[in-house]
């Protein structure tokens, strides 16, 4: 079986498993909680700058003029805290930037998130129950209780934000950890050098995203959530060990096996969001100086990849790791 086989998901776009989100959307470390904490009030705890442990090496790019240079790192957006992935070339090019930019600025701003989650994520008119026939009901009461929520608590949610949250939960109990996604480190190391951090976009476009999409489609999302949960930790398994690597082709498949699946959620994920952050490199490369940009790796791969897009408006892009 091919590393793209493995990573198929039979749903319909890049949101419709917890490995595309993992790759796709700065938000999900807001998301990965548990949806209780999102009707609290959130303490802010100290920050703190981790390090990132040594690997053979996920895929850095450069972009480069007479006086600007501006990196590409594809990320993990949640990372088990074992795994490896700092390397000399990541960390000199860090170290070298001015700027330090991400897809949002504050992944994990649940303060921010949680007005959005409760105008686009609860939906008190339209229950589950009376979305879903009595088995998948019954089914989501099964799979609420394995990740350890209140079926009535998921029952007034909008499907787009119960089906991450179904996927979410479990790569949480597998040891995945939020906290230890690429972005946060990063940030926090960012703020510790007083490097300005900065965002490709906000976090309510990006919910926006998700709660944009049909219903059906919220639908279809959550009733593969309701199959697949119990496995969500083994599918990113496979897909971080192929990010770890540098293995950009198996990454590849991922995104063109995705396009099959549906080719308006894979253009409303990746293709028109890849296309506004080109035009934004384009501009810093208008500017002077050097930036680290840090976006989900699921961006930096295949036929409508950021890269590419540049490449395709005479933008050189070149591979340094």
């Amino acid at each position: 079986m091919t590393l793209a086989s493995r990573l198929k998901t039979s749903v319909a776009a890049l949101t419709r498993s917890a490995a595309g989100a993992a790759l796709g959307l700065g938000l999900v470390a807001t998301l990965a909680g548990s949806p209780a904490a999102w009707a609290q009030e959130i303490a802010v705890a100290p920050a703190i700058v981790p390090q990132a442990p040594a690997g053979s090496g996920p895929a850095l790019w450069v972009v480069r003029d007479a006086d600007s240079t501006i990196y590409l790192f594809g990320t993990v957006h949640v990372l088990r805290p074992t795994t490896a992935w700092g390397t000399p070339a990541v960390d000199a090019a860090f170290a070298d930037a001015e700027e330090i930019w991400f897809e949002i600025t504050n992944p994990d701003d649940q303060a921010a998130a949680l007005p959005l989650i409760m105008e686009h994520g609860m939906d008190p008119s339209r229950p589950l129950n009376t979305l879903l026939t009595e088995a998948e009901y019954a089914k989501l009461g099964e799979a609420a209780g394995v990740v350890g929520v209140p079926v009535q608590q998921l029952n007034i949610m909008r499907p787009w934000l119960v089906g991450l949250t179904l996927s979410m939960a479990p790569l949480v109990k597998a040891g995945y950890d939020p906290t230890s996604g690429i972005e946060l480190v990063l940030r926090a190391r960012a703020v510790a050098e007083g490097k300005p951090v900065k965002g490709l976009e906000t976090i309510e476009e990006q919910i926006r995203i998700l709660a944009g999409f049909p219903e059906d489609a919220q639908l279809n999302f959550l009733r593969q959530s309701l199959e697949t949960y119990e496995n969500a930790a083994t599918e990113l398994d496979d897909l971080v060990a192929a990010w770890s690597t540098g293995d950009v082709d198996g990454l590849a498949g991922f995104a063109h096996e995705m396009r099959d699946d549906d080719a308006r959620i894979y253009d409303a994920m990746l293709t028109r969001r890849n296309t506004n952050w080109a035009g934004q490199i384009q501009t810093l490369l208008e500017g002077e100086g050097t930036v680290f940009i840090a976006v989900g790796a699921a961006h930096l791969a295949g036929d409508d990849s950021v890269q590419t897009i540049l490449a395709r408006r005479g933008v050189t892009v070149e591979r340094v790791q």
